[in-house]
């Protein structure tokens, strides 16, 4: 083979080799461009799913937050609930304990009691008082069993004849319940302007006392002298004041 011939076949070796030198660069390139793209849609991928966890997390945070939210009001209920419960027990407390400060003791009925003026000892009104003096009557539980009286009482005076009647007027004293055993008494005053003069009085005969909550009286005889006719007063020296 001539030496020009050799050369030309090194040549053509050569340019096989970098061609396909050139062909290996290209498919390897074309690997590393796919493998690129592949890592490529990875990244978004896992941006994605990161977002997803994410969200996935602000999901389960919330869920977390409701959960507290009602757990905090489910302790809400048990404080209102165990706050109501105590509130009943209270009530319930404080109503057995009016039942029981009660004991089943009911009001006195007239026909229970029987009513008397006081009259011994300094018990009789002053007829020399000035501005007034007063006078009790008492009310006694003849009855087999306790009962409770409290309040004002109403009193009638009427003449003779029961043809004039005074209504009595109350005071403003406060006043409270008490309990009358069998036997037990009890009493309220009036207070009374007492007259010896021989025109503007008024003779009582008769007193007609009416228990409170009542409405049957007791009539008990008048004691005393004449009082000062005030029936028409809008404040009369004689009025009621309020049992015990």
């Amino acid at each position: 083979m001539s030496s020009s011939a050799t050369v030309r076949t090194a040549r053509r070796r050569r340019t096989l080799r970098l061609a396909a030198a050139a062909l290996t660069a290209a498919a390897g390139l074309t690997l590393t461009a796919c493998s690129g793209a592949d890592a490529t849609g990875a990244k978004p991928a896992g941006r994605t799913d990161a977002g997803a966890a994410a969200v996935e997390s602000s999901g389960a945070g919330s869920a977390a937050g409701a959960q507290d939210s009602d757990a905090q009001a489910g302790s809400g209920a048990k404080a209102d609930t165990k706050a109501g419960g105590t509130g009943k027990k209270s009530g319930g407390a404080h109503a057995g304990g009016g039942g029981g400060a009660g004991s089943g003791v009911q009001r006195c009925h007239t026909s229970g009691l029987k009513a008397a003026f006081a009259t011994g000892g300094d018990a009789a009104p002053d007829p020399d008082a000035s501005g007034g003096t007063t006078t009790s009557i008492v009310l006694t539980n003849k009855g087999s069993s306790a009962c409770k009286i409290g309040g004002f009482p109403g009193v009638d005076l009427k003449s003779e004849n029961g043809g004039e009647r005074w209504s009595l007027a109350r005071s403003s004293k406060k006043f409270s319940s008490i309990t009358l055993q069998p036997g037990d008494s009890t009493d309220f005053t009036l207070n009374v302007a007492m007259t010896k003069e021989e025109t503007g009085f008024y003779q009582p005969a008769f007193a007609d006392v009416t228990p409170p909550n009542e409405t049957t009286s007791l009539t008990v005889k008048w004691p005393w002298g004449t009082l000062v006719d005030q029936r028409s007063a809008t404040h009369p020296g004689t009025f009621v004041n309020p049992i015990g």
